[in-house]
């Protein structure tokens, strides 16, 4: 099938190239974004930009709900939505300049590697993991700022509140456990280091299941979209349709919700297991506390708070075992052991925490509450 009937095939109809200057403006400040936002990469800047400047950048019309602007592979080509004013064309092409940058691809031009996104297996695996990561690094690159917002019945904080909010928050929180330098090497290198090191501190179950999991929220949201634009020509009128888009919607807080927890239980227990002095006592707890920063919260659920509160109270056990040399058993119901005549360090930031940080559910559910009034 040739690139026309591709086109065709996905509602695309092409107006116009972009002339040479254009093109070429638009990759020099691309390139200049992508090489600052990412210095450990060692990136060079004039052979960045003499790459994207070998794109074919088009105007075309879109479907209705289609993304601003789509990198084809096969002919190495950006084609931007029409109604796209031209001075906002760039914020829309380093997403799709990332792509071709991380594409490899074999001698006979076929795609191998997108990233995190593996396709020389019979089934193509991480493309909406690699979405996901090309959106965090477009917004890094531009230097979004963070924004509160509420999807789904989800709260939480995003540098990508428009394009992939959910799987961006959770891409950030796998960056979390591996740190976003060996995401970002994955996303533009095209390799295995950021799987490899997250199931080395995670499981290998663990990543597979959010591989898959990252899969089903966007075609979840692709189904939710077109459910959409069907309501709009029935005028919202059909019940039937209403309720398919509440189970939908529903489904979708349910996969970023388990799939929020698997990170948190899957990295959290394992590294408790492996603590084994005082030093990393408080390394992880300066971790797990600072997490509730990326987590997304569900009105009237506390799942992230109440990990944390049975997670402190076994580290507190932990404390003491290891300054005091005391046998103390962890048992998430109740505290073992501990010393009665004085209180640890842990056990004062802990029980600060407990009096000051952390909400009640009915507190935490009547703030959010108020603020949708």
């Amino acid at each position: 099938m040739g690139i026309e009937s591709n086109l065709r095939k996905e509602g695309i109809i092409v107006k116009e190239e972009l002339d040479k200057i254009k093109v070429n403006t638009i990759a020099k400040n691309v390139a200049q974004k992508i090489v600052a936002a990412f210095p450990e990469l060692d990136m060079k800047l004039g052979e960045v930009f003499i790459k994207l400047s070998q794109l074919k950048m088009y105007y075309a019309e879109v479907p209705k709900g289609y993304s601003e602007a789509n990198y084809f592979y096969k002919n190495s080509s950006i084609y931007f939505n029409c109604e796209v004013p031209l001075e906002e064309i760039e914020k829309y092409a380093i997403h799709e300049c990332i792509h071709y940058l991380q594409e490899r691809k074999d001698k006979a031009g076929f795609l191998l590697r997108l990233g995190l996104c593996d396709l020389t297996q019979y089934k193509v695996h991480g493309l909406a993991l690699n979405e996901a990561a090309v959106q965090y690094a477009t917004a890094k690159a531009t230097k979004e700022p963070k924004d509160s917002v509420k999807y789904y019945g989800i709260s939480f904080e995003t540098i990508s509140p428009t394009c992939y909010p959910l799987i961006c928050n959770l891409i950030a929180q796998m960056a979390y456990v591996t740190g976003e330098k060996v995401l970002f090497d994955s996303t533009f290198n095209s390799n295995d280091n950021f799987k490899e090191e997250f199931i080395e501190r995670t499981s290998e179950t663990a990543f597979y299941t959010l591989e898959k999991n990252f899969d089903k929220i966007l075609k979840l949201e692709e189904n939710l979209l077109k459910l959409n634009n069907k309501m709009e020509i029935t005028d919202n009128l059909n019940s039937g349709l209403n309720k398919k888009r509440l189970k939908i919607k529903n489904e979708i807080q349910n996969v970023f919700m388990e799939s929020q927890n698997l990170i948190i239980k899957s990295y959290f227990d394992k590294a408790f297991n492996n603590i084994s002095n005082l030093e990393q006592v408080e390394n992880y707890r300066r971790s797990l506390y600072n997490y509730k920063d990326l987590v997304g919260y569900v009105d009237g659920l506390d799942t992230f708070n109440e990990y944390y509160i049975k997670t402190m109270s076994k580290l507190e056990n932990k404390y003491n075992e290891l300054e005091n040399g005391i046998n103390v058993e962890n048992n998430e119901d109740e505290i073992v052991g501990l010393p009665i005549a004085r209180r640890s360090k842990i056990q004062i930031i802990w029980q600060t925490i407990k009096n000051f940080l952390f909400k009640s559910g009915e507190e935490y559910q009547k703030e959010v509450q108020d603020d949708n009034k």
